[in-house]
């Protein structure tokens, strides 16, 4: 079966990523990997970990409602969400990771984000990276 790497973060880059993500793995008929990645260790993050927890667990929730093989994974450990991501992929030996890139100006689209770049750059498989909607 085919796995396919997500990283879910709230903002519409997440959203975009999330909802091609889901798409592909019901082409593929493909398993979903849903990967959240924080830093950790400040004290004023704990409303943002259990924000994040409750959107998890509704992503969760739709998965399931909609019949996607998934699992979910949130990490906490101290790594870069590209790092996360990336190792990630490489131990459930995905066959795809999906990431959500910004809109950017013209001058702005020289440089892709310093996590999309890391992704690009160290992923061993494919890379789809997906536009939020204007």
């Amino acid at each position: 079966m085919e796995k396919i790497v997500v990283g879910f973060i709230r903002s519409p880059e997440g959203e975009a990523a999330l909802s091609k993500a889901i798409d592909e793995a019901k082409l593929r008929q493909a398993q979903l990997i849903v990967v959240h990645s924080m830093y950790g260790g400040r004290r004023e993050e704990e409303t943002e970990v259990l924000a994040y927890r409750q959107e998890l667990d509704a992503v969760d929730a739709k998965l399931t409602e909609e019949g996607v093989n998934h699992t979910m994974h949130e990490y906490v450990r101290g790594l870069s969400p590209s790092e996360d991501l990336t190792r990630t992929a490489k131990e459930v030996d995905a066959d795809l990771i999906v990431i959500g890139l910004r809109r950017r100006t013209p001058t702005g689209k020289f440089l892709l984000g310093s996590n999309a770049q890391e992704i690009l750059l160290d992923a061993d498989c494919p890379v789809l990276a997906v536009k939020a909607a204007k």
